[in-house]
């Protein structure tokens, strides 16, 4: 059996992966939320899908070694606290968490030495097809291509462009041989020069409840080919993650994508 602890389980994201893990007869969950929270104590099992008994919010202080794995969809500032406490303990993390800093991301590494880690940007198996499939096109359509990067969220998203966007970009970027943030293009409103072809423009829409959609264009003058993915619900990434830490149990200390998970690694 699976032991599972979620950390932020009262968000929107927490209660997908509660509603997830309640159906896996392989695993059993613990649910944490902030320490000092006025939520500490609740019991969520009313509002979770499948839920196999009480499923009672504690606080995140209390994570202990007695788990397998970790999951993390907060927000930078706690997964720093939360990798710490993983260390200790010396438990496996699924970390969702995006809009980390390069010094963030240099401090997950790290952890990663002493502890297995599953990160990735998005969850989705279909986002992660998606990664190859950028791949591909960007080294068949040749050097006179446009790319362009579209990506779309519900209002209550803070990073922009979105983990996901970046990480369809930074696969864009590999194929080619480019430094990602060399080009990378973000604001285009202070230039009064045309596009160049070896850039990789950005577009962000922030509107209601926009779960996801994420689309990369492909321009010549002549045709265009543009692969898009549309998330309708976030049990899609919340799957993913389970999926993730399941696998991820077994797996000695490194530090891991969902192209491991799902074997497209290439």
């Amino acid at each position: 059996m699976n032991q599972i602890g979620i950390f932020g389980a009262n968000g929107r994201m927490g209660q997908a992966l509660l509603e997830v893990v309640s159906k896996d007869q392989h695993s059993e969950v613990t649910a944490f939320c902030r320490s000092g929270s006025e939520h500490i104590g609740k019991d969520l099992s009313a509002t979770v899908l499948g839920a196999k008994g009480n499923i009672i919010l504690q606080d995140e202080n209390t994570a202990d070694d007695n788990l397998d794995v970790l999951i993390d969809f907060t927000l930078p500032q706690g997964l720093k606290k939360h990798l710490a406490d993983a260390i200790k303990n010396k438990t496996a993390m699924v970390i969702g968490t995006t809009g980390l800093t390069p010094d963030e991301m240099v401090e997950l590494e790290q952890a990663s030495k002493e502890i297995p880690i599953v990160f990735s940007r998005n969850y989705s198996v279909g986002i992660n097809v998606l990664l190859n499939l950028v791949k591909t096109a960007a080294t068949t359509l040749g050097e006179s291509v446009d790319i362009e990067i579209f990506e779309a969220h519900h209002r209550h998203k803070i990073d922009a462009p979105s983990g996901t966007a970046l990480a369809i970009g930074e696969s864009i970027a590999d194929a080619k041989g480019w430094d990602h943030n060399e080009v990378a293009k973000y604001d285009r409103s202070q230039d009064e020069v045309e596009k160049g072809q070896n850039e990789i423009g950005y577009s962000v829409v922030r509107a209601g409840d926009i779960v996801g959609e994420h689309t990369a264009y492909f321009a010549t003058m002549g045709e265009r080919l543009e692969l898009t993915h549309k998330a309708s619900s976030r049990i899609t990434f919340a799957q993913g993650a389970v999926r993730a830490a399941a696998w991820l149990k077994n797996q000695p200390v490194g530090l891991y994508t969902m192209q491991d998970v799902l074997g497209l690694t290439q």
